[in-house]
């Protein structure tokens, strides 16, 4: 098997919204976007996949060697092999790669955010800092649209936060920050026991327009001139963004329920978004 298959297979096995994104890109970006990907759920299968912080720790080391290595030609690891191949011609910078294991780091450092300053931190470099490297290999990396790239990844990774409230919280994390629970008067343990209430609703509102509101300044940054070659992330963003109507029309009842979109409906907004090549409605 192949680096690019490897990389393929993984994204292909997730499940993911993103996968629906690379489906139209030429093979060359869609190779490269899919590397992308693979890198980003290996590093973050370390922190989700393994017990001993520990043991995490000492993997998400052996990453950051990894991606020196790969920055020198001397790649070890499928994922990193594929991203070695397209490191120079999309612009995929070590120091970009490793500010998102430090996103990754954090979620064994901490497990609560005392205020949005700190969320922010982690989305950038969790989610904001992917969708800089994307924005590279879609076609452009002009400041704008890394700006608007940036600021469209936090988007999807509030969203990912609202939605996975409940899941997250049997984890015992709690990603909303502290300060918004106390604003709407939600305890943490209301949250960790997954106790759902209409100040809760109220909080999620609250959080949901925040998301809201980072869609829009995204889509405000980004040039007219630059949307048909940033499509597949107008692509992500036509997903995500739907995403949180639904779950926004299902009363948020993320303590409890996991709200998803079908596949059909996923490749449906893809394949519209596409030949619209329009930002979505925020």
């Amino acid at each position: 098997m192949t680096p690019d298959e490897f990389c393929q297979q993984r994204a292909a096995a997730s499940g993911s919204s993103f996968y629906y994104s690379f489906l139209f890109l030429p093979e060359r970006r869609r190779r490269a976007i899919t590397a992308l990907y693979a890198f980003c759920r290996e590093v973050d299968d370390v922190v989700d996949e393994t017990d001993d912080p520990g043991v995490a720790r000492v993997k998400l080391a052996w990453w950051r060697d990894e991606v020196a290595r790969a920055s020198e030609g001397r790649a070890q690891h499928p994922v990193a092999l594929a991203l070695q191949a397209y490191a120079q011609e999309f612009g995929l910078e070590r120091r970009l790669l490793l500010e998102v294991i430090d996103g990754m780091q954090m979620d064994l450092d901490q497990n609560r955010y005392h205020d949005y300053a700190g969320l922010q931190l982690y989305c950038h470099r969790v989610a904001g800092v992917v969708g800089m490297l994307a924005a590279g290999i879609f076609g452009t990396r002009t400041p704008a649209v890394a700006e608007y790239a940036e600021r469209l990844g936090q988007a999807f990774q509030l969203t990912n936060i609202i939605r996975d409230v409940g899941e997250d919280a049997r984890k015992g994390r709690i990603y909303l920050p502290l300060e918004d629970l106390r604003e709407f008067d939600v305890t943490p343990h209301e949250i960790i026991s997954c106790t759902p209430s209409e100040r809760f609703v109220a909080l999620m509102r609250f959080e949901a327009q925040r998301a809201r509101e980072l869609y829009r300044q995204a889509y405000a940054l980004l040039p007219r001139s630059e949307r048909r070659t940033q499509r597949s992330g107008l692509i992500m963003a036509a997903i995500y963004s739907t995403l949180l109507a639904e779950i926004e029309r299902e009363q948020f009842r993320v303590l409890t329920h996991r709200v998803s979109l079908t596949p059909v409906r996923k490749l449906w907004l893809a394949w519209l978004t596409w030949l619209r090549g329009q930002p979505p409605p925020p």
